[in-house]
């Protein structure tokens, strides 16, 4: 373990306040640059923003770390040109490291938010002492890891046109009518064996799975799992293997031929209904048959599947699914005019 400035230069950004840039919005051309804050979503990237003069921004590849806020130490490796807000450090190697390499410091970094409080103990003083591991110590997954599609994919992200805005019908079903809808199986510590089957948990993150398993499959690829308990109540996760969920997680087996981007295109609608839900108010069995979702809808009043698989086709970081990385794509459609014109506003980020 080394303290985090023997591996990095740390510096504390440039400290601009968002409300004196001056804004870009995402259709607009000529030069900007990504505006880092403390947000623990979109890479940290609260807007983009026209270069100031006399400021140079930093370039792409090095890392930022929030010191305070609610997302304390949120750190991403940035893949753009940046500035930063107040209380944002950012992290300059001094030695070469690879793009896998800093994404699993950035891992360690987070995974020291517990010594801290927002407004209370924040990081400002005593992050360049933070210890994180060597190099040399890094678990042999990380250089195994193939993170191409992280630097090419996701970074091409913004280069693409964006999509006209839908403005056609949506209509509410019923989530019985679309799926028969069945209940995960408790799978005792003891029999949680090391094995390849994977064991799907009420998790928020990782695709929902916890772990792998030696255990039969109890239930095929190509269907949708939902959390109705847990930290991750109603996020929803497409499966591509056969697999093992447990009881805290309700399993939809599509009544309707489905594929990839329309799996992924209502995960996100089913994400939308978080708001709903709490530790107090489970989305257990019966109320997750009784509850409704809203899809684009064609004039017979059957969901628009074709329409569903378009937007998703649009939607570049499908492709980064297709190789092991999930990702959430409703900030694209909501950017394409989808979620909130169907008035689906729900409690989530985007």
């Amino acid at each position: 373990m080394k303290p985090l400035n023997e591996m990095f230069d740390v510096t504390y950004g440039n400290k601009f306040d968002l409300n004196k840039m001056k804004v870009v919005d995402g259709a607009s051309s000529g030069d900007w640059v990504n505006f880092v804050g403390r947000s623990s979503g979109n890479h940290g990237v609260s807007a983009r923003v026209r270069p100031v003069a006399g400021a140079a921004p930093f370039e792409a590849g090095l890392i930022t770390v929030a010191l305070g806020g609610t997302k304390l130490l949120a750190s991403f490796v940035q893949m753009r040109p940046f500035y930063t807000a107040q209380n944002v450090a950012v992290l300059r190697p001094q030695a070469k490291l690879s793009f896998a390499e800093k994404l699993f410091i950035c891992l360690a970094i987070r995974h020291n938010r517990f010594r801290y409080s927002a407004f209370g103990r924040e990081a400002n003083r005593t992050l360049r002492t933070l210890l994180i591991p060597e190099p040399e110590e890094f678990p042999k997954w990380v250089q195994d890891q193939d993170t191409s599609v992280l630097e090419t994919d996701f970074a091409n992200v913004e280069e693409q046109p964006q999509a006209p805005m839908y403005t056609g019908g949506w209509k509410s079903f019923l989530l019985s009518d679309l799926f028969d809808i069945k209940k995960g199986k408790r799978l005792t510590k003891a029999n949680m064996q090391p094995g390849p089957i994977p064991f799907i948990s009420a998790i928020d993150s990782n695709n929902g799975l916890r772990q792998r398993v030696k255990v039969a499959p109890l239930h095929p690829a190509n269907v949708i799992t939902v959390n109705y308990n847990g930290n991750g109540v109603a996020d929803a996760y497409f499966q591509r293997e056969p697999f093992w969920a447990s009881d805290d997680v309700n399993i939809l087996y599509p009544k309707f031929s489905v594929d990839l981007p329309v799996a992924l295109f209502i995960c996100t609608i089913i994400r939308r209904e978080k708001y709903r839900f709490s530790y107090g108010r489970k989305w257990g069995l019966e109320r997750m048959k009784a509850s409704a979702i809203k899809l684009p809808a064609v004039p017979n009043g059957q969901p628009d599947w074709n329409l569903t698989a378009i937007c998703e086709r649009s939607t570049p970081r499908v492709s980064a699914i297709v190789t092991g990385v999930f990702v959430r794509p409703s900030k694209f459609l909501c950017r394409m005019g989808f979620l909130c014109k169907a008035g689906i506003s729900g409690g989530t980020q985007h």
